[in-house]
């Protein structure tokens, strides 16, 4: 099943991989989104037992789907697309041209939560050529790419969420700046986690 919602704050970051480590360029922003479909990709496999369906098992192989943006900037071309700017700024496309896989970063429009979002490991086609003569009414005219997200082959990270709240105005306010990590909960968290549960079994054992 296509899900579809609407987008802001879409950013680019190319994905660099050299002997086997992954790195990302500085995300770059993508004025005029519209919208982002995405459907689930994997098989689903069933195993029969007892007269039953025993087990089911979902391989999660990422998602495949579409953004629409009002127009593609030349950034996108240049290092996802892999097309090559001359000094006078014309862009030529390539048999030969080799696409780059990327990030894709962006927030979803009418979420109360003003969710963000990262798909790691992307690619994407040549977007579709349309063009009309100008009518009575205008109606602006689109970029559509099709895009592939799928797991890190590092790691098998597919994809990151996060909302906004008080706990991490620090990471949301500064998400689209560079690509985000995983992070890992330190010693001094552990620790302090523990003395928090330590302090109260002290209490309790006092009541």
């Amino acid at each position: 099943m296509k899900v579809k919602f609407g987008l802001s704050n879409v950013h680019i970051a190319k994905l660099i991989e050299q002997d086997g480590q992954l790195t990302y360029g500085k995300p770059f922003k993508m004025p005029g989104a519209k919208s982002l479909t995405t459907d689930p990709e994997g098989d689903v496999s069933k195993y029969f037992a007892d007269n039953i369906c025993y087990y089911i098992a979902n391989a999660n192989q990422g998602y495949s789907g579409d953004l629409e943006i009002t127009m593609l900037i030349k950034e996108f071309f240049t290092e996802i697309l892999g097309q090559e700017e001359d000094k006078n700024g014309v862009l030529f496309e390539s048999a030969d041209d080799l696409t780059a896989r990327f990030a894709l970063m962006g927030e979803i429009d009418g979420d109360t939560n003003k969710r963000r979002f990262i798909y790691y490991d992307c690619t994407a086609t040549r977007p579709g050529s349309e063009a009309s003569t100008t009518e009575e009414t205008k109606e602006p005219q689109t970029d559509k790419v099709s895009i592939t997200m799928s797991p890190r082959n590092t790691d098998k990270v597919i994809k990151a969420t996060i909302d906004q709240s008080d706990n991490n105005k620090d990471v949301y306010d500064s998400f689209f700046e560079k690509v985000y990590e995983k992070q890992m909960p330190t010693e001094e968290n552990n620790e302090s986690n523990q003395n928090e549960e330590d302090n109260g079994e002290t209490q309790e054992e006092g009541i």
